[in-house]
C-alpha cells in the first residue's frame, strides 16, 4: 500500500501554536530555576504553572499594535496569569526565550527525522537482501562496466543512509543548546545558575559562550546536514530514473491501478516520485546556503537572520521529513525486473566480461598490451556491428584459443566470479 504524505507530525512542529508552546515552556523553566536557586518566590511559580496560558489570536492581535512577537506573547501571558506575572521574563531578552525554544524545536525535528531514517534504513535492509543475488551490468560513466548485483547497489545506500544518521544523531547534540544570558549575552541581570538549572529542565545544553544570540553555525549545520540527507536521496533517486529508462528498464516505479503518466501519450509510466524527490533536493541546498549566510551577524546580535529561519528551517525540516517518507515507500514497493537486467549484461555477448578475459590471458603468459588489443579488438567489434557477440568472437579467435582452453573461456564468462567477495560488505552492513 502507498503511504500518503499529509502534514503529519512534522509539519505540527512548526505551526504558530507550538512555537508559543515552546516559549512558554522556555519561561516557565527559567521561572522554576530562578525560584529553586531563591530568587522569586515559589507560590509565584505555582500560580505561573497553574495559569500561564496564551490564545494565538489575542497574541496576533497585540503584535500588530506593538511590532513585537515576544512582547506580544508575554503581554498575553500576563492577561492569564495576573499579579505573578511580573516575575515572567526576569532579567531575559527576547532572544533567551526565541534562541531556546527554537532548539526544543530543532531537536523535536532530528527526532522525527531519526525516526523517518530509520524506516528508510529498514526498507533498504530488506530489498538488499531479497535482491543479494540478483545480477545486474554495474556501470561507470553511464556505460557497462561489469557485473554485480541490484542488492550490492542498494547496500551501497544503505551504507550511506547509515552514514546520514549518524550525522543526525551528532546533529542533535549540536543544536540541543539553549540560553539564558540576557542581552549581550553577559549574564548582567540573570544568574548562570538559572540557565544551566532551566537549560537541564528542557533536556538541552547551555551554550558555550553566546552573546545575545546562539552562533547561527549551529543552525548552519542544521541546514547542511539535511541538505546532505537530501544529496543523499538524490542520488537515489537519480539512479532509479536511469534504470527506468523505456531502453533500461531494470526497475520501476510501482504504478498505481488508475494512474496516469502523460496527458498525451496512454503508454507513459514515469518515475515522478524519484523526479520530486531530485527536486527537492535542491531546495534544501538551497537553504543551506542561506543559513551560512545567516552565521555573519552584526557585533552580539541583529535581526536579519530571524526572517529567513522562519522560511528555511520549517521548510527543510518538512521537506526532509517528506522526502524520507516517499523514499521510503518508492523502496518498498519498487518493481524489480531480473530478467531484463539479464539481457542487459549480455548485450553485444557480454563484453562486460572483457577484463576477466584480458587477465586469463596474461595470466598464460601474454603480454598486458598484446592481450589488451586483442580483447579490446573483439569488444569494438561486437560494440559497433548489428548482432555482435563478443564471446563467439573471442571463441573463433585464434590468438586467444591458443592460449585459453574453451571451458577456461566459458569461465571468464561466468558472473558469479565476480560477486564472490560480496558477502564481505554484507557483513560489515550486518545484513
Amino acid at each position: 500500500m502507498i503511504e500518503r504524505y499529509t502534514l503529519p507530525e512534522m509539519g505540527n512542529l512548526w505551526t504558530d501554536e507550538y512555537k508559543l508552546k515552546t516559549w512558554l515552556q522556555v519561561e516557565i523553566a527559567v521561572c522554576e530555576a530562578q525560584a529553586e536557586l531563591g530568587y522569586i518566590p515559589r507560590e509565584a511559580v505555582e500560580q505561573i504553572k497553574a495559569k500561564a496560558n496564551f490564545d494565538l489570536k489575542r497574541v496576533q492581535e497585540i503584535e500588530a499594535e506593538v511590532r513585537h512577537d515576544v512582547i506580544a506573547f508575554l503581554t498575553n501571558v500576563n492577561e492569564y496569569v495576573g499579579d505573578a506575572g511580573r516575575y515572567i521574563h526576569l532579567g531575559l531578552t527576547s532572544s533567551d526565550v526565541l534562541d531556546t525554544a527554537l532548539a526544543l524545536q530543532l531537536v523535536a525535528s532530528t527526532d522525527l527525522l531519526l525516526e523517518r531514517v530509520e524506516c528508510l534504513s529498514q526498507a533498504l535492509r530488506y530489498q538488499a537482501q531479497q535482491h543479494r543475488n540478483t545480477v545486474m551490468v554495474g556501470r561507470s560513466h553511464g556505460i557497462h562496466a561489469e557485473p554485480i548485483t541490484f542488492g550490492f547497489k542498494l547496500a551501497g545506500w544503505l551504507a550511506e543512509v547509515c552514514r546520514n544518521r549518524e550525522r543526525l544523531v551528532r546533529l542533535r547534540d549540536s543544536i540541543a543548546v539553549g540560553k539564558i544570558s540576557g542581552a549581550v549575552g553577559t549574564y548582567a541581570n540573570i544568574d548562570p545558575r538559572v540557565e544551566a538549572q532551566a537549560c537541564q529542565n528542557l533536556g538541552l545544553q547551555p551554550d558555550t559562550a553566546s552573546t545575545q544570540v546562539i552562533s547561527r553555525d549551529r543552525h548552519a549545520e542544521y541546514s547542511q546536514t539535511l541538505a546532505l540527507l537530501g544529496a543523499s536521496i538524490e542520488r537515489f533517486a537519480v539512479e532509479i530514473r536511469n534504470l527506468q529508462r523505456t531502453d533500461v528498464l531494470e526497475v520501476e516505479e510501482f504504478f498505481s491501478k488508475g494512474q496516469k503518466g502523460s496527458s498525451a501519450m496512454p503508454h507513459k509510466r514515469n518515475p515522478i516520485r524519484s523526479e520530486r524527490l531530485t527536486g527537492l533536493a535542491r531546495i534544501l541546498r538551497g537553504h543551506a546556503v542561506v543559513a551560512l549566510e545567516n552565521v555573519a551577524l552584526w557585533h552580539e546580535r541583529d535581526i536579519s537572520h530571524s526572517s529567513v529561519e522562519r522560511m528555511i528551517l520549517p521548510d527543510s525540516s518538512t521537506v526532509a521529513h517528506f522526502m524520507l517518507v516517499e523514499t521510503t515507500d518508492l523502496v518498498k514497493n519498487l518493481l524489480v525486473y531480473p530478467e531484463n537486467m539479464k539481457r542487459n549484461m549480455n548485450l553485444y555477448g557480454g563484453v562486460v566480461f572483457s577484463q576477466r578475459v584480458l587477465l586469463a590471458l596474461v595470466e598464460k603468459g601474454l603480454g598486458r598490451e598484446e592481450a589488451y588489443s586483442i580483447v579490446q579488438s573483439c569488444a569494438h567489434e561486437a560494440w559497433n556491428k548489428p548482432g555482435g557477440n563478443f564471446h563467439d568472437l573471442i571463441i573463433k579467435d585464434e590468438r586467444v584459443t591458443t592460449k585459453l582452453s574453451t571451458s577456461e573461456i566459458e569461465a571468464c564468462f561466468d558472473p558469479q566470479y565476480h560477486l564472490r567477495h560480496l558477502d564481505q560488505v554484507y557483513q560489515r552492513l550486518g545484513i
